[in-house]
C-alpha cells in the first residue's frame, strides 16, 4: 500500500468547496485531513489569499504517477484552468503530491520532471508544513529533515507568521 502526502490550495471561487471536493474526490484513501489556514498568495502576490490544507492518503498499488493523475483528475474537475505565464498564479484548485512512500514505507525518490519527489520545494513553504504538522506531528520531509525543524528555517518561519488558522472551515475525512 503507497502512501502520499498532497497538499491543497484554492483561491478562486467558492474555496471551500473546491477544498471539501477534493478531499471527497480521494474517497476512502483518504487517512486523515489537517486544518484549515489562510494564506497570502506564494510567489506571485497579485491575487487573493489561499485556504490550504494537507491530507495524508493510502492506496493499495497505487504508483507514484497514480497519485499525480488523481492530483489532476480534481484540478480538472474543479473547472482549473493553467496559465502558462503564469506559474504560481490564481487557481481554482491546486493539488500537489508532496511525498510518496512504498509498500515497504520507504519513501520515493524522483528527478522525473512531471513528477519531482519529494516535492522540490515543499521544505520552503510554510502553508504546506504547518498544515502537515496537524496530521504527523513527528513528520519527516524525505531529504530534508523533520517538518519541526523545517518550520524553524528563517525564510519558512517569516511566513509562518502570515498563516491563519480557519478552525470556521472543516474538511472531512
Amino acid at each position: 500500500m503507497t502512501r502520499a502526502v498532497l497538499a491543497l490550495g484554492s483561491n478562486l471561487g467558492d474555496r471551500e468547496a473546491h477544498l471539501r471536493a477534493a478531499v471527497a474526490g480521494l474517497g476512502d484513501s483518504v487517512v486523515v485531513v489537517s486544518g484549515v489556514y489562510e494564506t497570502p498568495p506564494w510567489g506571485d502576490p497579485d491575487q487573493p489569499h489561499y485556504l490550504n490544507a494537507v491530507l495524508l492518503a493510502t492506496d493499495p498499488g497505487a504508483a507514484p504517477k497514480d497519485w499525480l493523475a488523481t492530483a489532476h483528475r480534481l484540478e480538472e474537475a474543479a473547472g482549473r484552468v493553467r496559465d502558462p505565464g503564469r506559474r504560481f498564479g490564481p487557481r481554482t484548485l491546486d493539488v500537489d503530491v508532496i511525498a510518496v512512500w512504498n509498500d515497504d514505507g520507504e519513501p520515493v525518490t524522483s528527478d522525473d520532471p512531471e513528477l519531482t519527489l519529494p516535492h522540490p520545494r515543499a521544505h520552503l513553504r510554510a502553508f504546506v508544513l504547518r498544515p502537515w504538522i496537524d496530521i504527523q506531528p513527528y513528520a519527516w520531509l524525505p531529504g530534508r529533515g523533520w517538518v519541526n525543524d523545517l518550520l524553524r528555517d528563517d525564510a519558512v518561519a517569516g511566513d509562518l507568521a502570515d498563516l491563519r488558522p480557519r478552525v470556521d472551515v472543516h474538511l472531512d475525512s
